[in-house]
């Protein structure tokens, strides 16, 4: 079947596709696009150094010191997340705690569950943020647990967990801290020499690359002690740092065309000013949108002092005529994808402020909202309950 390319009717600058609004995959820039169009060998020299060039980038953004390294994997987020649970969360004996608050919280348990390691868990639902003090209170009940799980961003409700405090109350009790930075490295502060030994993200999020692959920023020691623990060939952290050390190859295929684009966009994270100025922007796209938003009269569904500037929850109005999958529609022929809800108590959608998008963007989606909603005739935005 042969299809024609559609234009959309969004702000100049992404006139083919659709300003992808979500937690990611996420719009790239141009010169990040454009790096793609060069294929490497895995063994070449040139992409050797592009590897060599990430892995030391990454552990510089994250102001590590010499007692950690950079692990690169295939695949998505997901793969290095539960390559580090699997390679650094004890198989018997001791326990990890596992901090949710939201669907991502949630999958980490999942997967410790799956490959049979020992779990605890605090549950605040999907949209309540956790507390240092109720972190510490559960190391000071139970000394059988070692280590801990947290999101910084849970991006089910787009909410920022206090992850510095956490990192205080867990390490002056001698015990391993984890965190899970895959929506917001690169925006949000994290300091990895102020109490984190592992931390986890991906390609496709805040410094705005393409799909690919997922790193694990971890303790080079903890790394070394991993030899054997995993329960997979494939996402065992510890033989494929060794590989990573050994010839600056990946054991499998690795993913060319990702790594390329992303050596791209660290220079252009870099050059933008790094980690406050990315974060700057996100912040006011955040305000932008959440201002307007409230003006057409939809309501938010975390306050102002809870929410990050990385996604953001919009409760479902309760207008009888108001469909979902109609406005995504409405939007995306208009130029722009936002992203379904993944609470589980209350009706919502959500709309992403990170990525190659500006105020400008913003003020886009905002008129293309309103267009949706006279469109649809929809008047009533008081929120649905669930």
């Amino acid at each position: 079947m042969v299809t024609t390319a559609r234009r959309f009717a969004g702000p100049a600058g992404q006139e083919d596709m659709p300003y992808l609004l979500t937690p990611g995959p996420l719009t790239t820039s141009r010169t990040v696009k454009a790096t793609m169009m060069a294929d490497y060998g895995s063994r070449d020299v040139e992409f050797r150094n592009i590897v060599a060039d990430i892995r030391m980038g990454l552990l510089a953004l994250a102001n590590c010191d010499n007692s950690y390294d950079c692990v690169i994997m295939q695949g998505s987020g997901t793969f290095a997340i539960e390559a580090a649970l699997g390679s650094f969360c004890p198989p018997a004996e001791n326990t990890t705690l596992v901090v949710a608050n939201g669907a991502y919280g949630d999958r980490a348990a999942k997967i410790l569950e799956k490959i049979g390691r020992p779990i605890v868990k605090i549950d605040k639902g999907d949209s309540a943020a956790p507390s240092a003090d109720e972190v510490a209170a559960m190391l000071d009940e139970d000394p059988m647990i070692s280590h801990v799980w947290v999101i910084h961003c849970e991006t089910t409700s787009g909410i920022v967990n206090p992850i510095a405090d956490m990192a205080r109350a867990v390490k002056a009790r001698g015990r391993t801290f984890m965190v899970d930075a895959m929506s917001s490295f690169g925006a949000l502060p994290l300091d990895m020499i102020d109490g984190i030994d592992v931390m986890v993200s991906s390609s496709n999020k805040c410094i705005e690359g393409v799909p690919g692959f997922s790193y694990v920023l971890a303790k080079r020691d903890m790394l070394a002690a991993s030899k054997g623990v995993s329960h997979s060939v494939v996402l065992d952290l510890h033989e494929q740092w060794k590989g990573l050390e050994a010839n600056g190859q990946f054991r499998f295929t690795p993913p060319t065309h990702a790594l390329a684009a992303f050596h791209q966009a660290m220079k252009e994270h870099a050059q933008e000013g790094g980690v406050a100025a990315r974060g700057a922007r996100y912040q006011r796209n955040a305000q932008v949108l959440i201002k307007g938003m409230r003006a057409l009269g939809f309501s938010t569904l975390l306050n102002d002092n809870e929410a990050g500037p990385i996604i953001q929850t919009f409760l479902t109005p309760r207008d009888r005529n108001f469909d979902f999958e109609q406005f995504y529609e409405a939007l995306r022929v208009r130029g722009f994808a936002i992203y379904p809800g993944k609470l589980t108590k209350r009706p919502s959608f959500r709309i992403g402020t990170i990525g190659k998008v500006n105020e400008k963007v913003m003020e886009g989606v905002l008129a293309a909202i309103s267009e949706a909603l006279a469109e649809m005739d929809v008047t009533d935005l008081a929120p649905l309950e669930g």
